[in-house]
């Protein structure tokens, strides 16, 4: 059983687990903020993970980088892709840890991915879990410890929970733009969400909206962070983080999954971005990235 990590303040409870190096638990008092999962797992729809190198999925599970072609394992059988990246199963490392009580209590792991068939580089991850009165803060560094060039992207995956029935959420997604899925769910178009049934610009009921879109065009608040906000029978949660890092994001009501929640997953760039090149980011050696978000109640 991986180690669990528990920090606590502000009325929020968080764990967070070496596997995956995930959020498990987010609570504010008695009502959980994310949809929770067994200790000893299994992770349900990547619950809580990181998505690295590559959030979402490569098309075909092969794309051409530095003029040579690589071929991924493809985890998404039915369609034929590479499925949200290489350590959203993986233990991470546990090497700094501070619990303190109504304080800053955070949680720090590491995780290296090395050269594996699809992707021959090797990139350091660190992650960093801060639980403050504010929220709790996930901040994500990648670093290229190798020899040559690496794509890279990334995005967190958790489902915001404001009740049972996700029908029933109040939603505002503030984006201008959305890219609807094909029927291998990569990017079909990039279209203006007025006039359409995924404008969230306002907050209003999900209702029978089936979402597993791609949202970009995102406006900020005044203080240049993007809120996505859910409201439901039990409370609000909001999801916020610098656009300028995390230009993107994928909105998804689970429909048809069987499982609680709306996942909110801020990304550095768009589905299939090994092959479109959109927003991609190229570590060069000793390159270093990082992105960060938060999650607070309403």
């Amino acid at each position: 059983m991986s180690r669990q990590f528990t920090l606590r303040g502000g009325g929020l409870h968080a764990e967070i687990s070496e596997r995956a190096a995930a959020l498990r638990v987010l609570r504010h008092g008695e009502r959980d903020l994310v949809t929770p999962w067994p200790q000893d797992g299994p992770i349900p729809f990547y619950s809580g993970t990181l998505l690295a190198p590559w959030p979402n999925r490569v098309g075909g599970a092969r794309y051409t980088f530095g003029g040579l072609t690589h071929r991924l394992p493809a985890n998404e059988e039915d369609r034929g892709n590479a499925l949200h990246g290489l350590v959203a199963e993986t233990d991470w490392q546990a090497v700094e840890w501070l619990a303190v009580e109504d304080e800053h209590g955070f949680v720090r792991l590491a995780h290296t991915i090395t050269p594996t068939p699809g992707y021959p580089f090797t990139v350091a991850l660190q992650v960093r879990h801060s639980l403050t009165s504010e929220g709790l803060t996930t901040t994500l560094s990648a670093e290229n410890t190798g020899e040559e060039a690496a794509p890279y992207g990334c995005a967190p995956h958790p489902w915001l929970l404001a009740g049972d029935r996700v029908e029933d959420y109040e939603l505002l997604v503030p984006a201008d733009r959305v890219s609807p899925p094909d029927d291998r769910m990569l990017p079909s178009s990039l279209e203006d969400v007025s006039g359409t049934p995924y404008d969230f610009r306002s907050p209003r009921t999900v209702g029978e909206t089936a979402l597993d879109h791609t949202f970009t065009g995102l406006t900020p608040d005044a203080d240049g962070l993007v809120r996505v906000r859910v409201r439901g029978p039990e409370g609000g949660v909001e999801l916020r983080w610098d656009a300028s890092a995390l230009p993107w994001a994928q909105v998804c009501t689970g429909t048809g999954f069987g499982h609680r929640g709306l996942a909110v997953e801020p990304m550095t760039c768009p589905p299939d971005a090994f092959n479109s090149g959109v927003d991609l980011i190229v570590l060069q050696p000793g390159d270093r990235v990082e992105t960060s978000w938060t999650i607070s109640p309403l």
